[in-house]
């Protein structure tokens, strides 16, 4: 009985153990621990950032589109930017870009 007359009287209540005991499983040693919460609510935050940037993307897609099935002009101009088509008469000349030289 001596080795209990060393030990203070907080660590002998029954339910202040109970209690740390408890804590320190919810918070460390359960599957839906602390740290596992803390890297969900990360990948929930990205996963939401990406959801807004893709939302936008659509609607300038979708404004694109729009202006495609409108407007002749709008339609010429794409033809000629992304697949480089071009009229009967005229002839197309492609200078390709210097890669910029990054200077130290």
């Amino acid at each position: 009985m001596k080795i209990l007359a060393h030990i203070p009287a907080w660590l002998k209540n029954k339910y202040l153990v109970s209690f740390s005991v408890f804590t320190a499983v919810l918070l460390f040693f359960d599957k839906n621990d602390l740290f596992t919460q803390w890297g969900r609510h990360q990948e929930l935050k990205e996963l939401q950032q990406s959801k807004e940037y893709y939302k936008s993307q659509i609607a300038i897609e979708q404004k694109e589109l729009e202006d495609l099935k409108n407007d002749p002009a709008t339609l010429e101009k794409y033809a000629r930017e992304k697949y480089l088509m071009k009229r009967d008469n005229e002839d197309l000349f492609l200078i390709p870009e210097r890669p910029t030289e990054s200077k130290k």
